[in-house]
């Protein structure tokens, strides 16, 4: 259940009578009386418009967390920044410079800056401002590990599944093609990972990564799992400017989602969705420049009149 309460509060001896909180509010929550905007509606998004428009600060929203933008490694100035900044060209560079990590030092990350990329991924965007992503932490190689095991577990079931021609083949005939496909995609490569980790303890699912953090979602919102990977992207691209290095988890994804005791044995509640899984750690590889992106399918729709066939 999504809370739309009205949260907002307006101090009226503050309060200039601009009417700016009152354009930018979605929901209709405030109104003008008497020269002075004053809180009339029922339902609110919490969002928080209003109090970063008021120029006069006399607004606020009582559900918004005043720590959410206070952060353990670096002091963030309360200034928004204005469209047209920072410079897109170094936006761009920094998403173009994060790339997937699959080698990592043996340094352990602190969890404040596990917390800190968490409160950095809640800065996304939401559908109607649910945020009704979820964060579990696994902040150090003790925590990964039996993650790792559990994970590892579900695959060994799948590949000796797979293995069967008999089976993968009885579920095509029922129109359940799943097995046949994942033995043609990943089944080898997956029984490779299992040996190279018990002749080498090479980990080819986490890939040596200290810590990872599971992002979920609760039920509720319009998009709820598009939410909670805005949040990833923000966690993926935060990393990389604090010096991390990152690596997306689909294998670990994958189990979760078709293993319902694996989301028990995390203490992950039964409703919320796992979405993505991010492992973290000081990365150990350099790269020199960027690189492109394969081509990509753009589309204009240009209005005119209708084509009937």
């Amino acid at each position: 259940m999504i809370d739309r309460n009205v949260a907002t509060v307006i101090d009226a001896e503050k309060c200039n009578g601009c009417e700016l909180c009152i354009k930018v509010c979605p929901s209709e929550t405030i109104s003008m009386q008497d020269g002075k905007a004053h809180v009339t509606g029922d339902r609110s998004l919490q969002c928080g418009h209003c109090v970063a428009v008021c120029p006069v600060d006399a607004v606020r929203v009582d559900t918004i967390d005043e720590k959410s933008l206070s952060f353990n490694g670096f002091d963030l100035q309360n200034d928004r920044l204005p469209h047209g900044e920072p410079d897109t060209a170094r936006l761009v560079q920094l998403m173009a410079s994060r790339r997937s990590c699959r080698n990592y030092s043996g340094q352990t990350v602190d969890r404040s800056v596990l917390e800190d990329l968490v409160k950095i991924g809640t800065t996304a965007p939401s559908g109607t401002n649910c945020q009704n992503w979820t964060f579990t932490l696994f902040p150090d190689p003790a925590a990964v590990a039996e993650f790792r095991q559990r994970i590892g577990s579900f695959f060994e079931k799948l590949n000796r599944m797979a293995e069967k021609k008999w089976m993968r083949k009885m579920l095509k005939l029922i129109g359940k093609s799943e097995l046949d496909d994942y033995y043609r995609e990943y089944y080898q490569s997956v029984k490779d990972g299992f040996k190279e980790w018990e002749l080498y303890g090479r980990d080819r699912l986490f890939h040596g990564a200290p810590a990872v953090i599971v992002v979920a979602t609760r039920p509720g919102g319009s998009c709820p799992k598009e939410d909670a990977l805005l949040a990833t992207q923000n966690i993926l691209l935060a990393a990389h400017s604090m010096g991390l290095g990152s690596c997306l988890i689909g294998f670990a994804v994958e189990a979760i989602q078709n293993d319902s005791s694996i989301q028990r044995y995390l203490t992950i509640p039964a409703e919320e969705t796992v979405c993505s899984v991010i492992a973290i750690g000081y990365p150990e590889e350099k790269y020199e420049g960027l690189t492109g992106r394969k081509k990509f399918v753009m589309r204009y729709f240009e209005a005119g009149p209708t084509q009937t066939a």
